[in-house]
């Protein structure tokens, strides 16, 4: 079964929709964490001391309590959510422009980059490591795990066969 230029053209134009959309959100995440570095900065500082968790005496011990490497981690969370925002910013300009195969790199790369900051870094690191899941006021996973899961579905549509030149019929 042949599968037609006009389906190829919808996956096309899904896989740049949903680049766009994650482009925009984590463009704002990082404007917002810039242009407001105190709100966040607070939620880093309170997962990392692990001040607000059940304070197990087996967990504490993973605890940061330095200011001056809960601030680093911080920005560096907000450097990669801006590198992040610029890979798929890109993804997004070469999908309107139809240039499926840099589209699909760049897209890959920035929904990857995504993937590892809210998979590894915010529901693995944050909330096992760090114990965030004990927490009832600095507790992001259910936001973590949003964001997670509509970035894995943008990777899998930007993966599909259909995408891509080699799969025009």
């Amino acid at each position: 079964m042949t599968t037609t230029p006009t389906r190829h053209s919808g996956l096309r134009l899904a896989a740049g929709a949903l680049t766009g959309i994650l482009a925009l959100y984590i463009a704002l995440v990082a404007l917002g964490n810039i242009t407001d570095f105190g709100t966040n900065q607070q939620f880093v500082r309170h997962v990392l001391a692990m001040d607000t968790t059940f304070r197990d005496d087996g967990l504490m011990w993973r605890a940061v309590t330095s200011t001056a490497l809960e601030d680093t981690a911080y920005v560096l969370i907000i450097a990669w959510e801006t590198v992040a925002a610029l890979v798929l910013v890109r993804g997004t300009y070469l999908w309107a422009r139809r240039d499926v195969e840099r589209a699909r790199r760049s897209s890959t790369y920035g929904l990857l980059m995504l993937l590892v900051l809210f998979g590894a870094g915010f529901i693995a690191i944050g909330g096992e490591w760090f114990a965030m899941w004990q927490s009832k006021s600095w507790n992001g996973l259910d936001a973590a795990t949003r964001i997670f899961l509509i970035s894995s579905v943008a990777l899998i549509v930007n993966q599909l066969p259909g995408t891509g030149r080699q799969d025009v019929s």
